[in-house]
């Protein structure tokens, strides 16, 4: 088997994730359906407050969870988490109160937060070869979108035969299936980092070097565009669907599935498009085509006129988030990849926090066209960010200045230790000076690198 499937304990995990977000894509629909069945017409701002309280978790428990899975080994770290997200979705069916639904949301992706970073910077670790590495982004974002297309299909089959409930106890099975992938699978050790950082410093580490790369800035700004159309598909679709078209359960299912066809078919296509177009066109291409789908959106007043642009939506999200990986990679050491898969699953559902209620209120109080044109007003902001935030040109060695600098940290066999370049001071606490120097390599922000060079 070729491909990074042909790698034995990427299979395994390929295998982890899919189930889990099958589950997921069920839990998905159940809520947003206990939450019509609880508040009726204002299901819109029940969900929107649900899943802002959601970000809320991941965004401030991100870095944490991330710097907390440096002292365990990977593999029981995983598998505990999902053991205890299995469980708390196995409670969900029994909910009869609103806050229930916030509570049980603000535990489960307490664990989410602490186990999707740690999950997604295993992969590169695993696929040291890029293009392999780029196959295996195509495959995740195609699982997500396979889970948008399938779950609300088994979905719409299941509530035929059995109440909505019952979705909740397939999430649990996914997440039962996912930890037993994750035991069967060969997890290598986490690259340590040599330097004795404080807690703090870990968490926040992963934030300093995304916030201080121009591409990444470039990204949290597509991000921001990404999650100001996410919202309206996640948050709005149930009260779309039932109540400006009058559709019913399945309706809203085929509606979910529309949004991950698109956003498949983009994902099946992106490896072999980044052959021939550079990353920032083809991500940049995908802010404007969610902007251009939320504004025809406004023209949509037919079942296959919306279903069309909720496809749409889809594929724009997809020519966003299916290349961001490599950028995340490009822009770290290995052992600080971690810390930076963790930055950018904070920083980027900080967005969705704010587009979120947003698309929730606004839909709820003001109507659907109203929720639009905001929302296309954020995902045009984020995409103007991101032509400005990230440099047409942008190679990834870099030709910079080393002034002269005195630190303590674990030497290493790097371009920046070589004994005409360093003098030791005092071995006992890793002290040394390093002599001014100018050179050229692949550049990431680190603690020899820690400002962009000006000319990048």
């Amino acid at each position: 088997m070729n491909g990074p499937l042909g790698n034995t304990a990427y299979r395994h995990l390929f295998a982890a994730q899919a189930l889990s977000l099958l589950g997921t894509g069920l839990t998905t629909i159940a809520l947003g359906l206990l939450a019509y069945d609880l508040a009726g017409a204002d299901a819109g701002m029940v969900l929107g407050t649900a899943l802002a309280i959601k970000m809320i978790a991941y965004v401030g428990l991100g870095p944490i969870g991330a710097a907390l899975a440096e002292r365990f080994p990977r593999r029981p770290y995983l598998v505990s988490l999902d053991l205890v997200r299995a469980t708390l979705v196995l409670v969900l069916p029994f909910v009869s109160e609103i806050w229930q639904i916030y509570l049980l949301i603000f535990l489960f992706q307490a664990c989410s937060a602490a186990f999707t970073p740690t999950f997604q910077a295993t992969i590169p670790d695993l696929l040291p070869d890029e293009k392999d590495y780029t196959r295996a982004l195509s495959l995740s974002r195609l699982l997500y979108d396979l889970e948008q297309l399938l779950s609300p299909v088994l979905a719409g089959l299941l509530l035929t035969f059995v109440s909505f409930h019952w979705l909740f106890v397939g999430n649990t099975a996914g997440f039962l299936a996912s930890a037993a992938f994750i035991v069967t699978a060969a997890i290598p050790r986490q690259t340590t980092d040599e330097n004795r950082r404080g807690f703090w410093q870990r968490v926040t580490r992963g934030t300093w070097i995304y916030l201080k790369t121009p591409r990444l800035r470039g990204l949290l700004a597509l991000s921001f565009a990404v999650a100001s159309a996410g919202s309206m598909v996640i948050v709005n679709t149930v009260v779309f669907v039932r109540t400006e078209l009058g559709g019913n359960e399945t309706d809203v299912a085929i509606f979910f599935a529309a949004a991950g066809l698109g956003s498949m078919a983009i994902a099946l296509t992106v490896p072999r498009l980044l052959e021939r177009i550079a990353t920032r066109p083809v991500m940049i291409c995908g802010g404007a085509v969610l902007c251009a789908g939320l504004i025809i959106g406004l023209w949509a007043e037919s079942y296959a006129g919306a279903l069309a642009i909720w496809v749409f939506l889809g594929a724009g999200s997809s020519l966003v988030m299916t290349p961001s990986g490599l950028l995340l990679r490009q822009s770290s050491h290995a052992e600080d990849r971690p810390a930076l898969f963790a930055a950018q699953f904070a920083l980027s559902h900080g967005c969705w926090l704010v587009a979120y209620p947003v698309a929730g209120w606004m839909g709820s109080r003001f109507g659907m066209d109203a929720a639009l044109i905001v929302l296309a007003g954020g995902a045009a902001t984020g995409s103007a960010a991101a032509l400005m935030l990230w440099p047409r040109n942008d190679p990834a060695e870099l030709e910079h200045e080393h002034e002269e600098v005195v630190h303590a940290h674990a030497t290493v066999a790097d371009g920046h230790h070589r004994p005409d370049q360093i003098s030791s001071e005092d071995r006992s606490e890793r002290k040394h000076r390093h002599r001014k120097f100018r050179h050229r390599h692949v550049f990431v922000i680190d603690d020899h690198h820690t400002a962009w060079p000006r000319s990048g």
